[in-house]
């Protein structure tokens, strides 16, 4: 298993790359916040917002169910359903959203993912997330929110689709 990236280091990369993503999106009009196309893909650039958001709330929920020793919630769903899948439906659900929703909505979700990994204590940080975890040396937090750059990357991951999209 790759080394554990430190609570802070975690905490100081989910800010940069999530102030580079909002750079990113400033830069863009209104209609193509909306406009298909994210990556050559069907996602918009607010879509991708909401994808990100998706993944938050996964780890959200994961940082809950481990305090009580239970497995990531998302674990489950990933074994059934499959990540592609997962992202689909993740985008699904929020794209009838507006683009100041989805900012706001995005910007809450992140801000409570800082607060949670804020609250929690340098050795919870360290220890795996569940008893299952310890004996298969199972996922962590970052694992959740990681990108091509590593732990807690995701948003850096798709920082090139918006760098070239609609440029």
């Amino acid at each position: 298993m790759p080394d554990l990236v430190p609570r802070r280091e975690a905490i100081r990369l989910l800010q940069a790359d999530r102030r580079q993503v909002e750079r990113q999106l400033a830069r863009l009009s209104s209609r193509q916040l909306t406009t298909a196309g994210v990556g050559g893909g069907e996602w918009s650039p607010k879509d991708l917002l909401g994808h990100l958001e998706s993944w938050e709330e996964h780890a959200l929920a994961a940082l809950d169910a481990w305090s009580r020793g239970e497995p990531a919630p998302i674990d489950r769903v990933l074994r059934i359903d499959g990540l592609t899948r997962v992202n689909a439906d993740g985008v699904s659900r929020k794209s009838s959203r507006s683009v100041a929703k989805a900012l706001s909505s995005s910007t809450a979700t992140h801000d409570a993912l800082l607060a949670a990994i804020r609250a929690v204590d340098d050795e919870d940080w360290c220890a795996p997330p569940t008893q299952r975890a310890r004996r298969a040396l199972g996922e962590r937090l970052g694992q959740m929110l990681t990108g091509s750059g590593g732990d807690f990357r995701h948003d850096r991951a798709h920082l090139g689709d918006l760098r070239t999209f609609g440029g």
